[in-house]
């Protein structure tokens, strides 16, 4: 298998037709002025060892030199092998709140924004576990699939916010069995974390952690909000704050941590429940809880053992170049022995 490290720089090969079209116009340009002076007749006794053919050589020497250049700055890869690698780890579901109570700013920047920093540097310290998401307000929906790669995990985690959802609610119950359903059948230890401020809840959260620890799934819960609660902002496409939520009297709404469901989710689903703060966001905690469970062995397929080949192009991109520079606009003793040969042969 043959890769380019650097792609990009294969776009320079676009300069080789331009450069073409440079030499050719210059070349006629040339040509038209020296015309203007002379005859072509008397050109070829005043220039007796200008040989025409030899500059259209060394250009092709050049415009080589460069695409070899150009390649070897691209720098091809082979050797690649499909390599077998084995590591251990857990399976997790993270499923996040993204209901516009997460909007308060009571922990700051916002509980939302709080949750996606400390699921960033979560990614950061996963070494074998396989990570998958899910969002939830009204509705739940899965994310990301479980899987191991992380730089996919933080692609869809800096798309998380409350426009993906537009029915309103906390369905803490559906994105567990969500989750639930979402796990592969395998034998690896699996756990679901709930981000959330447990507002506006609907009833069956208990249910789905009940079923949860049924199918050997561990709950654990973070509680994001602090007890007082903060005002919901409303803001407008471009992010711009333009007041704050409202209830049909004209109160503003305030939204608060309800940790009591949160709580019992994690105790019946026997995993454990952390509140985060402007402090701490929690996620260490349940993330030195989740390390003690034992770890299965998860197989992924790599590729690897890609070896550098810019050496071959950059060796024959010099070679070119030098011989560009030793090849003269001059015609060589022979040449002018053909010419003579030819002249005298056309005379007779």
């Amino acid at each position: 298998m043959i890769r380019f490290e650097h792609p990009d720089y294969l776009y320079l090969l676009i300069l080789l037709p331009v450069m073409l079209l440079i030499f050719i116009a210059s070349e006629r340009l040339r040509k038209k002025a020296l015309n203007r002076f002379t005859s072509s007749i008397l050109l070829k006794v005043l220039m007796p060892d200008s040989s025409a053919w030899r500059k259209w050589f060394r250009h092709t020497l050049w415009q080589l030199s460069v695409f070899f250049l150009i390649i070897a700055i691209s720098n091809p890869q082979t050797g690649a092998r499909m390599e077998e690698v084995k590591r251990k780890g857990i399976d997790l579901f993270l499923a996040i709140d993204v209901s516009n109570s997460m909007l308060a700013e009571d922990i700051v920047p916002n509980r939302l924004e709080r949750s996606k920093q400390a699921i960033g540097r979560l990614i950061d310290k996963l070494e074998g576990d396989r990570i998958g998401m899910i969002v939830f307000a009204g509705r739940a929906y899965v994310q990301l699939p479980i899987t191991t790669d992380y730089q996919a995990a933080r692609m869809f985690l800096s798309t998380v916010n409350p426009g993906v959802i537009q029915a309103q609610g906390t369905a803490i119950g559906e994105s567990i069995r969500l989750a639930i359903s979402s796990f592969d059948q395998n034998e690896h230890s699996k756990a679901i974390i709930i981000i959330s401020d447990g507002e506006d809840h609907e009833e069956s959260a208990i249910e789905a952690a009940e079923e949860a620890a049924k199918a050997g799934i561990r709950v654990y819960a973070i509680g994001m909000g602090l007890p007082d609660g903060a005002p919901i902002p409303m803001v407008n496409e471009y992010g711009k704050r333009t007041g704050f939520r409202k209830d049909k009297n004209g109160n503003t709404v305030v939204t608060r941590l309800n940790e009591s469901i949160l709580q019992e989710i994690a105790l019946r689903a026997n995993g454990s429940y952390t509140r985060a703060n402007n402090t701490r966001s929690g996620l260490e905690f349940i993330f030195e809880e989740i390390n003690k469970l034992e770890k299965a062995e998860i197989e992924a397929r790599i590729f690897t053992d890609y070896d550098d080949r810019f050496q071959i192009f950059l060796a024959i991109a010099l070679m070119l170049l030098l011989a560009e520079m030793i090849v003269s606009n001059r015609k060589a003793r022979w040449e002018n022995k053909i010419d003579l040969f030819g002249i005298n042969k056309s005379t007779s």
